[in-house]
């Protein structure tokens, strides 16, 4: 049964580069502008209107971007939650600008060691997040540690787990691996380490979302009878000012927003390929979470309670109930 009809998240590409070369990404290879300022706020004040809840400014690295702050600032004017990925490189010299203005601060850390994270990485990214933490802190901010789930690093979690969020009270996220396109990230999870997940999931101030394991338990999303919502509960903007369907990572089209994302999204020709979510050949298998943690939120079946629990958690962990998402 179908809960919410309106698109409730946005991802926001500020721009596709980034200065780091993670093995597990392709984005920081394309080529890419930045978004304009007066785009962003247009497309913000249609995204009002269409009903959208949360903006993520994404990327790349959203950080790289100059007027970064700026649109944030206007987001949350306009009463949207915030949400802000970084790599950390930049954060230290951005923090100020950025105090107050992101809901969900997360920063990327998939090592406890610093050869190890800057290796995966391609570029030295440790040091800066520790001191990302140490100014967030002292800013009055709690930022979430990000990690990144693979088969190489999972016994690095408990050591991120218990010398870097744990001494600074931070949540620790845990965001398994997802394949797409030809990108190599070594095949996902396998089920043993799946099963670990489950388990440390469970322990404090870390943030786990059982239904990504339960969707890859169960092969990820299938086109017959589809989990997937990505083009009716998100819409994904590129830093060329497009609209692009079904999602990101299949990008099959990318409709020039021309100042009217309303009318856009509510047209025809946009309508008829967002029906196609989760239904297309590609989307066979498809598990990327970006995707599904709006999709869990927007329907009740399996994975909307599996994912339920998720929720509470995390908001009790933030003394907030900011985030919609299961």
């Amino acid at each position: 049964m179908r809960l919410i009809r309106k698109p409730i998240l946005c991802n926001y590409y500020v721009t596709y580069r980034c200065n780091a070369s993670c093995y597990f990404c392709d984005i920081w290879e394309k080529p890419s502008p930045y978004i304009k300022v007066e785009d962003v706020e247009q497309n913000l004040k249609d995204l009002k209107k269409l009903g959208v809840k949360v903006i993520d400014f994404t990327g790349g690295e959203p950080l790289l971007h100059h007027d970064i702050h700026l649109f944030l600032k206007m987001a949350k004017e306009m009463g949207f939650i915030t949400t802000l990925t970084t790599n950390g490189l930049l954060y230290p010299k951005k923090a100020d600008k950025l105090k107050g203005l992101v809901d969900m601060l997360h920063f990327s850390l998939d090592f406890a060691d610093a050869k190890q994270h800057d290796e995966v990485r391609g570029v030295g990214c440790f040091d800066f997040v520790m001191k990302s933490i140490e100014i967030a802190k002292e800013l009055g901010e709690k930022p979430d540690i990000l990690f990144t789930a693979m088969n190489e690093n999972i016994g690095e979690l408990e050591k991120v787990y218990e010398n870097i969020s744990l001494p600074n009270d931070l949540v620790l996220i845990v965001n398994p691996i997802f394949d797409y396109n030809e990108v190599e990230t070594g095949g996902g999870l396998n089920n043993e380490n799946l099963e670990y997940l489950s388990q440390i999931g469970k322990k404090n101030n870390i943030y786990l979302n059982e239904a990504f394991i339960e969707l890859r338990k169960n092969g990820g999303n299938h086109v017959d009878d589809p989990v997937c919502k990505a083009a009716s509960s998100s819409l994904v903007i590129s830093p060329k000012n497009e609209l692009v369907l079904p999602c990101y990572h299949l990008g099959k089209k990318e409709y020039p927003i021309n100042g009217d994302l309303f009318n856009l999204y509510k047209s025809d020709k946009v309508q008829k390929l967002a029906a196609l979510e989760g239904r297309l050949p590609e989307c066979e298998g498809c598990a990327i979470n970006c995707y599904m943690q709006p999709s869990f939120a927007v329907e009740i079946n399996q994975y909307f309670w599996k994912a339920l629990p998720s929720t509470i958690k995390y908001n009790r962990l933030k003394g907030t109930w900011k985030n919609i998402f299961q």
